[in-house]
């Protein structure tokens, strides 16, 4: 429970905290990297390659003694899933958040997606449900708290504009929005059975996020539809992750935070 004591700079302080963040090397999970380090937290970044997760903790800003760690990563491996935790505890220490934000997808969409590739991006879900499930009896095993941060989508509850990519790119992939779907409706399950224990099971869905470098038409389009007029820039999701993770949000479980510029209120 929350120490009614606390301002609200200390309910956001994660000093002394292990977070790990699944493919923290990639955009969006940079910034949530990053932003929890910012807080003080100590991160365990993780990739499929290893060399990159290790390069991207060495950028992390360290705050106090905070110390963060890159490891190998492959949730389409389940030797690899089944000791994610195991091993962020052994070089870290313990853990104490779990961002769910890996996601490996296939850019194919309805027209032309087979089943073994429909099948690969739920193949997402179930990792991050096992993962979780190991984060789970670490936190009870150690008697401690916990938060999971799955990281969702606005397309997991909102189908996409065909418009918006016709003549571009294929259109938000039918896998990706079956997949995202379930990751919100798992959150919710996950954190009506673990509340009990001190497991808070949260969803953070962003909305239009593209890289940097999309093709410049395809982000007018998405401008187009967001009420705010604009795509998101990548910083924006930190303050939502952060509180997700932190004691701010200690009465907070089972819910979706949309972090979208109201593109879902339309």
């Amino acid at each position: 429970m929350s120490d009614p004591a606390k301002n609200a700079r200390q309910l956001f302080d994660l000093t002394g905290r292990v977070a790990i963040v699944t493919g923290g090397a990639g955009y969006l999970g940079g910034a949530i990297a990053a932003g929890l380090a910012e807080l003080g937290a100590s991160v365990v970044i993780t990739s499929r390659d290893e060399h990159k997760a290790v390069a991207a903790a060495a950028r992390l800003p360290v705050v106090g003694a905070a110390a963060h760690h890159g490891i190998g990563y492959d949730q389409s491996k389940a030797e690899s899933v089944s000791g994610c935790i195991a091993e962020s505890v052994r070089i870290a220490g313990k853990v104490d958040v779990l961002v769910n934000n890996a996601h490996d997808r296939t850019a194919a969409d309805w027209t032309s997606v087979t089943a073994e590739e429909f099948s690969r991006d739920l193949e997402n879900v179930t990792a991050a449900f096992q993962l979780a499930r190991s984060f789970h009896a670490h936190v009870v095993d150690r008697r401690g708290s916990g938060s999971v941060i799955n990281v969702g989508s606005m397309y997991g509850l909102v189908g996409s504009y065909p418009d918006v990519y016709q003549g571009i790119a294929s259109a938000s992939p039918v896998s990706y929005h079956a997949a995202k779907g379930a990751i919100s409706q798992l959150t919710r399950h996950l954190a009506v059975y673990w509340a009990k224990d001190g497991v808070r099971v949260n969803c953070l869905c962003p909305g239009p996020f593209p890289f940097p470098d999309a093709d410049a038409t395809l982000v007018e389009r998405l401008n187009s539809r967001v009420p705010m007029g604009r795509v998101g820039e990548a910083s924006e999701v930190k303050g939502a992750a952060a509180f997700l993770a932190s004691d701010a949000s200690s009465f907070v479980t089972g819910q979706q935070i949309i972090v979208d510029g109201g593109w879902t209120a339309w």
